[in-house]
Parts: structure tokens; sequence; C-alpha cells
């Protein structure tokens, strides 16, 4: 069994404006194999928690770190002491990299 990964709502926020805007602007077959690849991807987290590389932009405030998944960035903490991982943002990696550190 492994780690449970909890979505912040912030996350889950993002993980849908992707959803949408891929949905309206592409196709909706397109967006959903996106959001489940994101989906899909965060999982591989539940086993190997610190496989994703330290976050630079946020290392004032932690231990952060990501994964990539196409274009996105895949920001999480593991949470040690509740043996958990918390999914903080989804982040298009095409943006200027100084506003992954948008309030949330």
């Amino acid at each position: 069994m492994g780690l449970k990964i909890n979505w912040t709502n912030f996350a889950k926020s993002e993980l849908q404006k992707i959803f949408d805007y891929y949905n309206e602007n592409v196709s909706p077959a397109i967006a959903k194999n996106l959001v489940v690849g994101i989906v899909k991807e965060s999982k591989k987290l539940q086993n190997s928690p610190e496989i994703g590389q330290l976050e630079d932009l946020l290392n004032e405030l932690g231990d952060y770190r990501y994964l990539v998944f196409k274009n996105y960035k895949i920001v999480y903490y593991f949470n040690k002491n509740s043996s958990s991982v918390e999914i903080l943002d989804i982040f298009d990696s095409r943006q200027n990299p100084k506003k992954i550190k948008r309030r949330k």
C-alpha cells in the first residue's frame, strides 16, 4: 500500500482550469487525456514520494518538489510526519517561472 495523496483545493482548481481551456479550445478528448495523464503521473508519488526535483523557486517555503507531465509541473510536498503527499499546484511551465510564487 502506498502513501495517501491529497489534492489541495488550489491544485484541483488549476486542474479544472486546464481541463476547461482544452475542452473549449481544442477538444474534449484531449482535455480528458491531459487531465487523466496529470493525475496518473501524480500517483507515482504513492510509492516514491521523493522522485521529484526540488523546486528552487519555492525553497524559502520548504522542500517543495515537482514532477513534470508534458508542459505542466505537478508541485507537491511530502509530509513525512503524516506519510502523505500534498499536491499543491499544477503549474504551466510555459509561463514566467516567477509566477509559481503566486498566492494560493
